[in-house]
């Protein structure tokens, strides 16, 4: 989940890295019967859903360089408990689990959001951190999580969670205290973890895993697609890949390590096409609870010098672009996407961020990256799957996808055939 100026911190245990979001729309949106339940398929195996994100572009006064930095965060909508309560939440792959405000919670974070009634709830369970029910008036087990200058605290409940008609029953967070800085400022409820199991409190926690292991999905995949203007709608889909939002192929890359981050290996990092042999063994993380790039300092602070951004943008239009190799592909980023571009100049807006061994060093490829490519994530096979993102009204940029064996540019398929799909 992404905080106040975007800061990213290890949480105490090592188990999950946090990114900032600052949130930024009125109260929770209820998204209408149609985008609820557009594109739900249902199959004899399962189901797959699609649900509408919506997209704000937020400012953040950053008071230590007295910079002001533009980010976006995307948020949807998810239902808890019996008859259903409506929250708006990031869905976050790079945490995993649920959290959301309770009645239980009295600060100025929580209850200017909406918060989970419990006794509301005709399903809701109490429950100890290890799932074992909580009995009336015994002492409740707490959590709490530090997230850049803050925190939140929660107890534990059980309670179906659902997208649209896909449900299950999910233990989660419900918070019982949000420091005012940096929540007061988070406009979204709260955020629904999706990384792998080894980044939740036990595997009754993970939303993804439940639904795969309850045969609710039709393919236990999803996959995200994040515009980058406000004209058109972002989508996350459960339980498929939808062909309509790529532009090349998509290739996939195992996860790398079990820490619970969808975490790939890449290769090199290129300039203009061109190995830079500046990463011969790094780790990404695809997060889409993630407003920006970050990556090792000695890594960032070497390709600044490379890319020579100029401070006063002369060069802007001339700059390269910038690559990370996988699999014998480049994934390429413009200008627009690594350099911060504003009153005051320019600058690399790619940040320092040192993630200690065994999760580090460390790559975090937030929404800059996404908006550029449609991702996928493979529960079953533990894989990550990379396509060009076709946006409405353009052309697919094929400079962005690219080859090393000298072949130039990966070819492009118009849309991905049915076959093709199937196979995934």
């Amino acid at each position: 989940m992404a905080v106040g100026a975007v800061l990213l911190a290890a949480r105490v245990d090592g188990r999950q890295l946090r990114a900032s979001h600052d949130h930024h729309h009125e109260h929770e949106h209820v998204q209408t019967n149609h985008e609820q339940h557009r594109d739900q398929h249902k199959e004899a195996t399962g189901m797959s859903h699609s649900t509408v994100m919506h997209r704000q572009t937020f400012r953040v006064d950053q008071k230590a360089n007295s910079k002001v930095v533009h980010k976006t965060a995307y948020y949807g909508q998810l239902d808890v408990g019996s008859p259903r309560q409506s929250f708006t939440v990031v869905f976050d792959t790079g945490s995993g689990n649920l959290m959301v405000p309770s009645t239980y919670c009295h600060s100025n974070a929580c209850t200017m959001h909406k918060q989970f009634d419990r006794k509301a709830s005709n399903t809701a369970i109490d429950i100890q951190a290890d799932g074992s029910r909580s009995e009336k008036g015994a002492a409740r087990d707490q959590i709490t999580v530090t997230f850049g200058t803050g925190e939140i605290s929660g107890v534990f409940v059980k309670d179906d969670a659902c997208i649209g008609n896909l449900c299950t029953p999910l233990q989660f967070v419900g918070a019982t205290d949000e420091t005012d800085d940096p929540f007061t400022s988070f406009k979204f409820d709260g955020v629904l973890g999706l990384a792998l199991e080894e980044m939740s409190q036990a595997p009754e926690f993970n939303f993804m895993g439940l639904l795969a292991k309850n045969k609710g999905l039709k393919k236990p995949i999803f996959s995200v697609f994040l515009s980058d203007n406000d004209d058109e709608e972002s989508e996350i889909t459960f339980g498929d890949v939808r062909k309509d939002h790529m532009g090349s192929e998509m290739f996939w890359q195992p996860v790398s390590r079990d820490t619970g981050y969808w975490q790939v290996q890449i290769e090199d990092i290129t300039i203009s096409n061109k190995k830079q042999a500046l990463c011969a063994d790094c780790q990404v993380a695809v997060d889409t609870g993630t407003s920006q790039l970050a990556g090792p300092t000695d890594v960032i602070n070497e390709l600044s010098s490379r890319l020579n951004v100029q401070k006063d943008c002369s060069n802007y239009e001339q700059l390269p672009d910038l690559g990370f190799v996988m699999d014998g592909h480049i994934l390429n980023l413009k200008a627009q996407d690594y350099v911060d571009k504003g009153s005051d100049g320019c600058e690399v807006s790619l940040m320092p961020l040192d993630v200690p061994p065994p999760n580090g060093p460390l790559f975090i490829f937030g929404d800059p990256f996404l908006r550029k490519y449609y991702t996928a994530y493979d529960r079953a096979s533990k894989k990550v799957g990379f396509a060009t993102a076709v946006h409405a009204g353009e052309a697919p940029d094929q400079t962005l996808l690219m080859s090393l064996n000298g072949a130039g540019i990966v070819t492009r398929m118009a849309l991905p055939s049915e076959s093709y799909l199937q196979s995934i």
